[in-house]
C-alpha cells in the first residue's frame, strides 16, 4: 500500500517509468511498463527482479537475443477470430515475422538450457507450432507480398496480366512512333492521366489518331489520347486485376480460416514477446544507472551499500560528475534514523534514495547500489515529502502534514516504511517539535521502520535516549564550509546556521545580535556538534591512515609467508643435493686410498713415488674442505633499542637509535636522520660517548622539554611573524608533533592571510582549520602536519 497516492511522483518513480519507456521497442511493453506497480508479495519481487538480472547479463555478457520484430499480433489474433473476416497480406506479415521472432528466441534459450532459469519461465509450456508459419510461408513472400504461385488461379491471371501490359505497351507505342513521325506529338514523352497510358498530341492533330481524350494541357495547346486498340487492351488488364484481387482475398480468406484455430497460442506468444520487451527495457535502464540486483529478504529491513539516487547519477553523467554513495541500514535494532545536519546537505536526497530505491526494488527493477545490499519487503510505504496544502480541502502545509500523521501513526505497523521529510515544521517550533516527538514515539512503539529529516534538537535528543531509533548526520566540512554528502550514522549534525550565514555574507553585527538571542543551552549544544563534527573527521581521517598501514601490514605478512615457503622448500633441495654430493665424495675419496696403497705397493715404497701421492691425496683432501666464513657479529632487535648509542662500522660516526624496522636501524645524527643496516652498527655505551655528543644529548633533551606547539605572534611584523612559524615548524616536525596552534588575531586580517598562504606552499602541512567562532575564530589558526 502507497500512501498518499502521489508518493510515486515525490520520489520520482514517474520519471524512472518513463526512462524505461524510452527503451521499449513495442508501444506493447510501453504500455506494460504504465502498469508497474510497488509489489508487496517477495516471490514477485524476486521473480521479476531475477528477470531483470538476468536479461542484463545476456545484454552484457552473452551473444544478442535474435529480437527483431515486435508487432501487435494480438489485435491480428483478435480480428481473426472473427468468422468471415480476412487478415491482410502485411497483417499476414507481421504474424510471420512475429512468429520468426518468437521462435528464435525459444531456441535461443534452449541452447542455454539452465543458464537464465528465470527468462526460460516465461515461455515454459508453450508450444511451438510452427505449422502457423509454414502455412504463412507457402503464400507470403520474404517483403510481405502473396506468391505468385500461391494458387493455379492466381498464376494465370497474374500471367495474363502480364501479357496484356506488354501487348497494350507494344501497340501504344507503335502508335506514339508512328505519331511523332508525322509530327502530331507535342514535346514529350507518353505520361499518365487518370491512370491510364496517354499520348501527348497537338491540339489541331486530335482528330488524326482515334481514342480517348482523357486530360489537356494548361494552355490548351495539347492534348493527351488513349488509342481505340489500346482502349480495349487496358479495359481488359482491368477487369483480370479485378479478378486478381477477388483471388487474393479467396487466398487469404482461405489462410486466415487455417489460421483461427491457432489464435489461443498467438495471444501466448503475443504475451511472451511483450514480457521480452518489457524485460529488456528494464535491463538496458539497469546499464545505464550501472544498477545491481540486491539480497531480497522476506522481512522489512534494509541494508544499503554504495547506494546512489539513479536520477542524479543520470543528471550527472553528462558533466562526468559522481554521486556520493550512500550507506545505510534500517532494522530491528536501528528502526528509525533521524537525519539531521545543515541546509543543502543532502538530508532529503539521502532519505528520498532510500525511499526511491525500496520502491524500484519492490517493483522489480535494479537498483544502483552493490550486490551485497540486502532490501526486504514491506507491506506499506508512507512518505510525506514537500508541501501539500490545499486551498480546495482548506489545508494548510502544517494541516497537510498533520493530516498525514494522523493516517501513519493509525495505520501503520512493524512492516511499515515511513518517510517523513523536515519532520515537525510549518509551525510554532515550540509546540511542532513535542508534536512531532509524540508522533515519532508512537512509531517506535509500533515497531514502524523509517527515515526522518530534522533540524529540531528535541528530536536528536530523543533520538539518542531511545532504543530503536538512530540519530545521523550529514557531514559538513567546518573549513571550507561545504557539505561532503556523506551520512554518518551514530551522531545528530549541527545545522551549521552561523557558519553558512556568515560565509554567504550576511554582516557581523547581524551575525553577533542572533547569536546573543539564542539560549545559553542551545549555544553549548551546538557548539558542541561542531567540535564532535571536527573530532569525527579527524578520528575518519586517522582511521584511513591505519587502514592503509594496516593493508600493508598484512601485504608484509603475506610476502614473508611466500618467502619463507620459498626458504623452506630450496633448504630441502640444498640438503638433499649435499647428501647426493657427500656421497660421491666418499665414493671417489675411498677409490683414491685404494688406488694410492696399490701404486705404493707397486713401487716397493719408493720414497719420491710415496711422497708424490701424499701429494696428490692432500690436494684432493683440500679441494672438497669446507672453508670457514668469518663471523660478523649482528646486533639483534633483543640487544639493541630506541634510545641506546650506536656507532656506524664504517665510520667514526656516534648516533642515537630511533627506530628499528626489520634489519634496518634509524638514527638521529644531531638534526639528521639516516637509516643503516643493523650489522653495519655497534652499540655504544655512554661512558664511551665523546663529551661533545653527551653535551648535544642533554640539550636536545631539555630542548624537547622546553618545546611549546603554540605561538603567539600578534603584534609582530610579516617577516618576523613567518621566522618564528618557520623555526616552529622545523622543531615541530623533528619532534614528530601532530599538530600546532598559531595565534594571530583577527584586525584586518592581513597577516592572518600572509601566514596561511605561506603555510599552504609548506609541503609538510597536511591541512589547516580556524578556530571555533566562540574560542577565537579565525583569529586563531590550527596547522596539522603529515
Amino acid at each position: 500500500m502507497l500512501y498518499p497516492s502521489n508518493s510515486v511522483d515525490k520520489l520520482g518513480f514517474t520519471e524512472i517509468k518513463e526512462l524505461i519507456k524510452a527503451h521499449c521497442l513495442s508501444v506493447m511493453g510501453q504500455q506494460m511498463v504504465d502498469k508497474i506497480q510497488v509489489m508487496n508479495n517477495y516471490d514477485q519481487v524476486h521473480k521479476f527482479l531475477s528477470q531483470a538480472n538476468e536479461f542484463k547479463n545476456i545484454l552484457e555478457n552473452d551473444e544478442a537475443l535474435p529480437i527483431h520484430h515486435f508487432f501487435d499480433i494480438k489485435s491480428l489474433a483478435n480480428k481473426a477470430r472473427i468468422e468471415g473476416t480476412f487478415l491482410t497480406e502485411e497483417e499476414f506479415f507481421q504474424v510471420q515475422a512475429s512468429l520468426s521472432t518468437v521462435f528464435a528466441v525459444i531456441a535461443y534459450f534452449n541452447e542455454r538450457e539452465g543458464q537464465y532459469p528465470s527468462l526460460e519461465a516465461l515461455f515454459e509450456h508453450l508450444p511451438i507450432e510452427k505449422s502457423i508459419l509454414k502455412k504463412i510461408e507457402l503464400i507470403i513472400d520474404p517483403k510481405g507480398k502473396i506468391k505468385p504461385n500461391a494458387s493455379r488461379e492466381f498464376s494465370e491471371l497474374t500471367s495474363a496480366i502480364a501479357k496484356a501490359e506488354h501487348e497494350a505497351r507494344k501497340k501504344i507505342d507503335q502508335i506514339f512512333k508512328n505519331a511523332s513521325s508525322n509530327g502530331w506529338t507535342a514535346d514529350g514523352s507518353l505520361t499518365i492521366r487518370d491512370g491510364r497510358l496517354c499520348i501527348p498530341l497537338l491540339a489541331e492533330n486530335k482528330r488524326k489518331v482515334k481514342g480517348f481524350i482523357h486530360d489537356e494541357s494548361s494552355s490548351g495547346q495539347t492534348v493527351y489520347i488513349e488509342p481505340e486498340e489500346v482502349f480495349t487492351l487496358n479495359n481488359r488488364i482491368r477487369d483480370l486485376e479485378f479478378e486478381r484481387r477477388r483471388e487474393i482475398v479467396k487466398i487469404l480468406t482461405t489462410l486466415t480460416d487455417e489460421l483461427r484455430p491457432y489464435v489461443p497460442l498467438l495471444l501466448s506468444y503475443h504475451s511472451l514477446l511483450t514480457k521480452l520487451d518489457f524485460v529488456r527495457a528494464k535491463a538496458l535502464f539497469a546499464i545505464d544507472i550501472d544498477a545491481e540486483m540486491p539480497i531480497v529478504v522476506n522481512e522489512p529491513k534494509i541494508k544499503l551499500f554504495n547506494a546512489r539516487h539513479p536520477l542524479l547519477l543520470l543528471s550527472f553523467k553528462p558533466e562526468k560528475k559522481t554521486v556520493v554513495p550512500l550507506n545505510i541500514t534500517i532494522d530491528d535494532t536501528a528502526r528509525i534514523v533521524v537525519v539531521s545536519g545543515p541546509n543543502a546537505g543532502g538530508k532529503s536526497v539521502c532519505m528520498k534514495t532510500v525511499g526511491l530505491l525500496q520502491m524500484m526494488t519492490q517493483a522489480g527493477l535494479l537498483i544502483p547500489a552493490s550486490d551485497a545490499s540486502t532490501v526486504g519487503v514491506f507491506k506499506q510505504l508512507f512518505v510525506d515529502i514537500g508541501d501539500d496544502q490545499s486551498i480546495e480541502s482548506d489545508l494548510s502545509t502544517y494541516s497537510a502534514h498533520l493530516s498525514k500523521m494522523k493516517n501513519f501513526v493509525e495505520m501503520a505497523n512493524s512492516k511499515t516504511l515511513v518517510l517523513i521529510d523536515e519532520f515537525g515544521t510549518g509551525t510554532d517550533p515550540q509546540f511542532g517539535g513535542p508534536i512531532a516527538e509524540a508522533v515519532l514515539e508512537t512509531l517506535n512503539h509500533k515497531k514502524v521502520k523509517g527515515m526522518v529529516t530534522t533540524h529540531y534538537s528535541n528530536l536528536k535528543l530523543f533520538a539518542g535516549n531511545t532504543p530503536g531509533v538512530e540519530n545521523a548526520s550529514m557531514l559538513f566540512d567546518n573549513v571550507e564550509m561545504r557539505p561532503l554528502y556523506i551520512l554518518e550514522v551514530g551522531k545528530p549534525g549541527s545545522s551549521y546556521a552561523f557558519e553558512i550565514a556568515q560565509k554567504i555574507g550576511l554582516p557581523q553585527n547581524v551575525l553577533n545580535l542572533a547569536k546573543n538571542k539564542i539560549g545559553t543551552n542551545q549555544k553549548k549544544v551546538d557548539t558542541l556538534l561542531v567540535d564532535l563534527e571536527r573530532d569525527k573527521k579527524e578520528i575518519y581521517d586517522t582511521k584511513l591512515s591505519l587502514q592503509k598501514q594496516q593493508k600493508r601490514v598484512d601485504d608484509l605478512l603475506a610476502e614473508n609467508e611466500k618467502l619463507k615457503s620459498y626458504l623452506d622448500e630450496n633448504k630441502k633441495a640444498l640438503i638433499r643435493d649435499a647428501k647426493e654430493e657427500a656421497k660421491n665424495i666418499i665414493l671417489n675419496a675411498n677409490k683414491l686410498v685404494e688406488n694410492t696403497i696399490a701404486d705404493i705397493k707397486s713401487s716397493n715404497a719408493d720414497k719420491e713415488k710415496t711422497r708424490n701421492l701424499r701429494e696428490n691425496l692432500t690436494r684432493e683432501l683440500q679441494k672438497n674442505t669446507v672453508k670457514p666464513e668469518i663471523s660478523k657479529k649482528i646486533i639483534t632487535e633483543d640487544e639493541l633499542q630506541p634510545g641506546d648509542w650506536v656507532k656506524l662500522n664504517d665510520s667514526e660516526t656516534i648516533g642515537q637509535v630511533i627506530e628499528l624496522t626489520k634489519d634496518n636501524v634509524i638514527i638521529a645524527l644531531g638534526d639528521l636522520r639516516t637509516v643503516a643496516k643493523k650489522n653495519r652498527v655497534q652499540k655504544v655505551s655512554k661512558k664511551e660517548l665523546p663529551k661533545e655528543v653527551r653535551k648535544s644529548f642533554s640539550a636536545q633533551t631539555s630542548d624537547f622539554a622546553s618545546f611549546s606547539p603554540e605561538i603567539d605572534l600578534r603584534g609582530k611584523r610579516g617577516e618576523e611573524a613567518l621566522y618564528e612559524i618557520e623555526k616552529l615548524l622545523d622543531r615541530g616536525l623533528m619532534m614528530g608533533i601532530n599538530s600546532l596552534k598559531i595565534t594571530h588575531g583577527k584586525g584586518d586580517g592581513i597577516l592572518r592571510k600572509l601566514i596561511r598562504d605561506y603555510l599552504k606552499k609548506y609541503d609538510a602541512v597536511s591541512r589547516i582549520e580556524d578556530e571555533h567562532a566562540d574560542r577565537g575564530g579565525d583569529g586563531i589558526t590550527y596547522v596539522y602536519l603529515k
